[in-house]
């Protein structure tokens, strides 16, 4: 990268011992290698993995999502003794947040849903496909993803093993992630025991069980609001 002594140094030998001719050009010259510096450093600081605030707003508005939700998301704040809402699930509040929920999404937060968006952009209405878009979000929280077709314009999107936190479920739930094709019914649904497949006959797998290892399907709005 240029620096001022960069163009400093093409001033040729008769010149160069004039005090304030190289001062004058030193200072002609500094605004512009600022301009060079911050136009090289743009890339990198819209780049999704790095963007932080206002770049990272940018983003959302090419991918198409913005971090500020339209209603807020139900109650996810941090607390002690509470395992839905403890100590890697629960969103720390900040100063001025609303305690009805949120309503603006942190960086990290909103970087995964931009991840996941981009990938449901691109998606080609398949289950496999689905299941990638959303194994961007859940596949970190151990969590195993289930999606059913159930033939009749229904499907359901659940999932098994470790529940999520409640900020991305609500964020699935309220149709943040646009995999749902039109006219067609969506049912999301968690387990009723932490850590546990999803209860269903005649299976005995990791994500879905019999009796006495599989748990009961709960709706996901149920599990945010109890």
């Amino acid at each position: 990268m240029e620096s001022v002594d960069t163009y400093l140094g093409l001033v040729t030998s008769y010149h160069r011992p004039a005090a304030r001719f190289t001062d004058m050009l030193a200072r002609l010259v500094e605004p512009l290698v600022g301009v060079q510096t911050v136009l090289a450093a743009t890339p990198q600081a819209y780049d999704l993995d790095a963007a932080a605030g206002a770049q990272l707003d940018v983003d959302g508005e090419w991918v198409g999502r913005s971090r500020f939700v339209a209603t807020p998301l139900p109650d996810p704040w941090f607390r002690f003794d509470e395992e839905k809402r403890g100590l890697d699930r629960g969103v720390w509040r900040e100063p001025f947040e609303s305690a009805e929920g949120v309503t603006g999404l942190d960086d990290e937060t909103y970087r995964t849903l931009l991840r996941a968006k981009i990938a449901a952009n691109g998606w080609d209405g398949t289950i496999e496909g689905a299941r990638d878009a959303l194994a961007i979000v859940f596949a970190p929280t151990a969590t195993r993803i289930i999606l059913q077709d159930n033939h009749d314009m229904t499907a359901i999107f659940g999932v098994a093993g470790v529940i999520p936190p409640p900020v991305f479920l609500a964020l699935l739930a309220k149709g943040y992630l646009p995999l749902k094709p039109h006219g067609v019914r969506i049912s999301y649904v968690v387990p009723s025991v932490d850590g546990a497949p999803l209860f269903g006959f005649d299976m005995q797998t990791a994500d879905i069980a019999g009796f006495d290892t599989g748990a009961f399907a709960q709706d996901v709005n149920d599990y945010l609001n109890s």
